[in-house]
C-alpha cells in the first residue's frame, strides 16, 4: 500500500471562498487587513504555510486556525515576513556608511540637535536594523544619540528579532572581523552581542493601517511595498514624506520604483540603490 500523494499547494489552487475565509480570520482576530495587498503574493505565502503543515484540505486548516492561536500567528508571520540578511545589497550599505549617515550626522550637529533616528520599516527578523547598529557602532558616533527603531506587523517575528540569533546563511555578507567582534557563535548559529541588541528598539507597527508614523531622519523600507497595490504604495510614500525632515533619506528596495505625484517630495540621489532625499515640497492632507 502506498500513501496518498500530498497536495502541493501553489496558491492559485485556493478557491476565492477559501482565500476570503483565511483573510477574514486574520482581519477579525489579528486586525491584519490584506485587502490592499496583491492577491497573488498573499496566495503564494499562504500556500507556503499549507505545504509546511502538510494540509490536505483548507477546511481542516481553517478549523485549526480557529482553535490554534499560535498557528494564526505563524501564518501571519509567514505572510508578512520578507527574507533578509545582514548587509543585503552591500553597495547600499556602503552608500549609507560613506555618504548618507555622515551627512545626516553633520546636519543634526549643525542644527544643534542631540539625537538622530533611523527607522527600519518592515524589519522582519532584524537583519536590517542590526546592520544599521553595526554601522553606527563602527562609525564611533559619540556626540549624538542615534536611535534605531525597527518595526514589523508580526509580534512573533519581532520576538525572534529581539533574540538576535541567526543562521550562518543570513551572515554571508558580514566580514570575518565584524563577525568575530559583534557575534557569539553557538552550534552554527550566531547571536548579536548584547550592546548592539540594546541599540535597537523593536516595535509592532503596520505601515498599511497606522496613521502615526514615527519621526525619522532615515527610513529603510526595502522589498516591503512590492506586495502592496500602487495606490497603497503612494499613500505610504506620502506618510514617509510627512515624517521625514527636509534632506532626510529614504531607501527602497532595488526592484521598487516611485511613481505618482508623490515623487515631487523626493529627489533621487543614488538611483541604482533607490536612495532618495526628502525635498522641501510640502505634503498635503490629500496626499495622506
Amino acid at each position: 500500500m502506498t500513501k496518498p500523494a500530498v497536495h502541493i499547494w501553489r496558491g492559485d489552487d485556493l478557491t476565492d471562498d477559501e482565500f476570503a475565509a483565511i483573510t477574514l480570520l486574520l482581519r477579525e482576530r489579528r486586525q491584519f487587513d490584506l485587502d490592499q495587498y496583491k492577491d497573488r503574493c498573499i496566495r503564494r505565502r499562504i500556500a507556503k504555510r499549507l505545504r509546511s503543515c502538510k494540509v490536505v484540505d483548507v477546511a481542516s486548516y481553517l478549523k485549526r486556525l480557529e482553535m490554534d492561536r499560535d498557528e494564526l500567528d505563524t501564518l501571519l508571520a509567514t505572510i508578512s515576513i520578507h527574507v533578509s540578511q545582514f548587509f543585503r545589497n552591500p553597495d547600499t550599505y556602503r552608500i549609507l556608511e560613506q555618504k548618507i549617515l555622515p551627512d545626516l550626522c553633520r546636519r543634526a550637529r549643525a542644527a544643534g540637535r542631540a539625537e538622530l533616528t533611523l527607522w527600519s520599516a518592515g524589519c522582519a527578523s532584524g537583519e536590517e536594523p542590526y546592520s544599521l547598529a553595526l554601522l553606527i557602532d563602527d562609525m564611533n558616533v559619540r556626540d549624538l544619540k542615534v536611535n534605531i527603531l525597527a518595526t514589523d506587523v508580526s509580534e512573533p517575528v519581532l520576538d525572534a528579532a529581539r533574540c538576535g540569533t541567526f543562521e550562518a546563511l543570513r551572515l554571508k555578507e558580514v566580514p570575518p572581523e565584524v563577525l568575530n567582534k559583534y557575534f557569539h557563535e553557538d552550534k552554527g548559529h550566531y547571536q548579536v552581542i548584547e550592546p548592539i541588541r540594546h541599540q535597537v528598539e523593536f516595535r509592532q507597527h503596520n505601515i498599511l493601517t497606522a496613521s502615526n508614523y514615527p519621526p525619522a531622519d532615515l527610513i529603510l523600507c526595502r522589498n516591503v511595498m512590492i506586495y502592496f497595490t500602487r495606490e497603497e504604495q503612494e499613500r505610504i510614500l506620502s506618510r514617509f514624506a510627512a515624517t521625514l525632515p527636509e534632506h532626510g533619506a529614504l531607501v527602497l528596495g532595488r526592484s521598487e520604483t516611485m511613481t505618482g505625484d508623490i515623487r515631487r517630495c523626493y529627489q533621487s540621489e543614488f538611483p541604482v540603490e533607490r536612495v532618495y532625499r526628502r525635498t522641501a515640497e510640502p505634503v498635503t492632507v490629500a496626499d495622506i
